[in-house]
């Protein structure tokens, strides 16, 4: 039964190739050294299985829809090739923490910039950013448990540094100076919520 379904999967995939574009010619069943007694077995006719092939082929869930993309810079022209192209809906990796002169948005290895869509996976909590603030050494889980994402309370431990970057959510917080890796950061549970348009 597992190779049936298996060269069944292979067939559709040689298909599906095919119809792209693949440039190879698709090898009939003999070929192969499959009889049609074996892909029929279950009662169907070959039609039926050309017709449920291309119906999974067809199919819209299987089809890619090209991502929307967002550019930073105000106009597109082919000579200025260091435009920077950010995909709707993706994810940091890896995730960049930094302070307030850091730039924003899609963090990657070439382009690291710190993420502004954090999740902590510990408190399902949204993480909160303030810009040229730092966390008083007097802050503890309680104070962030019971004060998060209150701006008016929250101040009240905030303290103001040029250049830094306050980041907490309910049971977590740092303050940042420079770009930061966030796995050098191992305590942090942290991870990049997706970036939208």
């Amino acid at each position: 039964m597992a190779d049936e379904l298996e060269r069944l999967l292979d067939e559709v995939e040689r298909r599906l190739c095919h119809r792209r574009g693949g440039g190879e010619e698709e090898p009939t069943a003999a070929e192969e050294g499959r009889s049609a007694k074996v892909l029929m077995s279950a009662g169907s006719s070959k039609e039926d299985l050309d017709d449920i092939i291309d119906e999974i082929c067809n199919d819209s869930s299987f089809t890619k829809t090209p991502l929307k993309l967002k550019s930073n810079s105000a106009s597109l022209t082919p000579e200025r090739n260091k435009v920077v192209v950010q995909a709707y809906r993706k994810r940091c990796c890896p995730v960049y923490l930094g302070g307030s002169l850091s730039p924003s948005g899609i963090g990657t290895n070439i382009s690291k910039r710190t993420c502004d869509q954090l999740r902590c996976t510990a408190c399902d909590f949204r993480v909160s950013l303030f810009n040229d603030y730092i966390w008083d050494q007097s802050c503890d889980y309680l104070f962030f448990r019971n004060n998060m994402p209150e701006l008016s309370k929250l101040r009240a431990k905030m303290i103001k540094k040029k250049g830094a970057r306050a980041y907490a959510c309910q049971c977590s917080w740092r303050s940042i100076d420079e770009l930061t890796d966030l796995q050098t950061e191992q305590q942090l549970r942290w991870v990049c919520g997706k970036h939208g348009e």
